[in-house]
């Protein structure tokens, strides 16, 4: 197998700008809303596993992303008031998920460098899940669109998802490598798939995207921030 790598791929919520904070913030305005009207026995703890678990049921249905989550928020009100939660508290969560599509982006450290350093080296991919017009509303406001040579919005991320995409913008996984600070979505599946998973922790992640990293592997690294990566880069080279 060659170890030439052409091809990097990066994630994009929580890797190169801020997302999963927004999401907490709205979580907790939701459970502000509820307060007096869930049961007394319906503590915090209890409440954020009832909206997870509709959060999981819903990924089928609604993909990832803000109108998924809005969705569970309304779905998981009106369940744990048994169909009592009033109109406007349904008006206020929708109110809270619109605020989400409209938050500034904010890139996270490092970011902007490290992209312009390797597109001068290497084929640069976006690849990214979440509703596509917040997906592409943030990439726009970002200012890196123009770094990158393919961008991909896809519904979920496999080891046969990847293995497409670096077909068709690069030569194929075991030439590739994937970016992002989702153990289960963008470190295991593209070493699955041949190529290289780099893990750059965020701090905050959704629980659905926690799994057991590959440990041992050759071609898992683990990096404490996106400025280390140019260097793992040359080093693979």
């Amino acid at each position: 197998m060659t170890r030439n790598l052409t091809t990097i791929g990066f994630d994009a919520d929580d890797t190169l700008w801020h997302n999963e904070r927004f999401f907490r913030v709205t979580q907790e305005r939701f459970a502000e809303l509820l307060q007096d009207h869930t049961p007394d026995i319906m503590d915090r703890a209890a409440l954020d596993q009832r909206l997870l678990a509709a959060e999981k049921r819903n990924l089928g249905r609604y993909g990832y992303g803000v109108k998924g989550f809005t969705l569970s928020m309304i779905e998981t009100a009106i369940e744990v008031t048994e169909q009592q939660v009033p109109a406007a508290v349904i008006q206020e969560l929708i109110v809270a998920g619109q605020m989400m599509l409209s938050y500034p982006i904010e890139l996270l450290p490092h970011a902007r460098e490290t992209v312009e350093i390797l597109a001068d080296s290497h084929r640069i991919v976006l690849i990214t899940k979440g509703d596509l017009l917040d997906q592409e509303r943030k990439l726009a406001q970002s200012g890196l669109g123009d770094l990158f040579d393919a961008v991909e919005i896809v519904s979920e991320k496999t080891a046969a998802v990847y293995s497409e995409i670096f077909q068709r913008h690069g030569d194929g996984p075991a030439q590739a490598m994937m970016v992002g600070n989702s153990m289960r979505s963008d470190v295991v599946p593209i070493v699955q798939a041949g190529g290289w998973g780099i893990y750059v922790p965020h701090g905050l992640i959704w629980e659905v995207e926690h799994a057991e990293p590959p440990q041992g592997h050759d071609r898992y690294h683990e990096l404490a921030s996106l400025g280390a990566l140019p260097q793992l880069v040359a080093r693979i080279a």
